[in-house]
């Protein structure tokens, strides 16, 4: 276990957090690697979740980007209160997504967190073709890194609002149909992360829409 200071903390949308931690001498990770995690107080150092790096390994501090739910009263409500000084305890890491090679990733919500590391990665030695992003959030205000996503992925990179609120907006949820229109070519590599039943619901379409079963990379 290790007992990391908090150096920065501050918010990227109005629910999701960025912690950047002290690292620790000779810690190693991998894109796609995440870790379980809890605060450093009584009550709640036993009370561990996962997490994953959205930092790269050659990065001198640790980044974990965390979506807080105030009204579960849970892990991440109790990390949202520490701030620069506090401590997160990091129990041990293991692996949430193991690249494979270029396709299509698809993210609901706080599931894009999974993947940061691994764009990052492979922007960094200049390697994205062939990697594109459809990403689903209620409203722009959810996006997470939009603008890191946008310079890194370009016109690979959609976006689909299911409650944008807007006069004109069309509702819009990444179904059969989306699938259809977005992406067409199914032969790709799809990874998917998101809550259960968004995991669920995009796979089985999917599938049902020709991808192989050996093609779907699921959290």
């Amino acid at each position: 276990m290790h007992r990391l200071k908090i150096l920065k903390t501050g918010y990227v949308t109005h629910d999701v957090k960025r912690f950047v931690l002290e690292k620790p001498k000779d810690f190693e990770y991998r894109p796609g690697e995440a870790a379980h995690l809890s605060a450093d107080i009584p009550a709640w150092k036993d009370k561990a979740h996962p997490f994953t790096f959205t930092s790269l390994n050659d990065w001198p501090e640790l980044e974990f980007t965390i979506k807080i739910y105030k009204e579960h009263a849970g892990v991440t409500n109790q990390l949202s209160k520490l701030k620069p000084g506090d401590h997160i305890l990091l129990h041990d890491t293991f692996t949430t997504f193991d690249y494979r090679g270029p396709g299509v990733f698809i993210a609901g919500g706080a599931g894009l967190t999974p993947f940061m590391a691994i764009f990052r990665a492979l922007y960094a030695s200049d390697n994205m073709r062939g990697v594109a992003l459809l990403y689903s959030n209620k409203t722009t205000n959810d996006i997470i890194y939009h603008d890191q996503l946008t310079k890194m992925l370009g016109a690979a990179y959609k976006n689909v609002f299911t409650r944008e609120g807007v006069i004109g907006f069309r509702e819009r949820r990444i179904d059969r149909n989306t699938l259809i229109d977005i992406i067409g070519d199914f032969s790709h590599r799809f990874y998917v992360c998101g809550p259960p039943d968004f995991i669920e619901n995009v796979s089985g379409a999917l599938l049902d829409l020709g991808a192989e079963t050996e093609s779907l990379i699921l959290e």
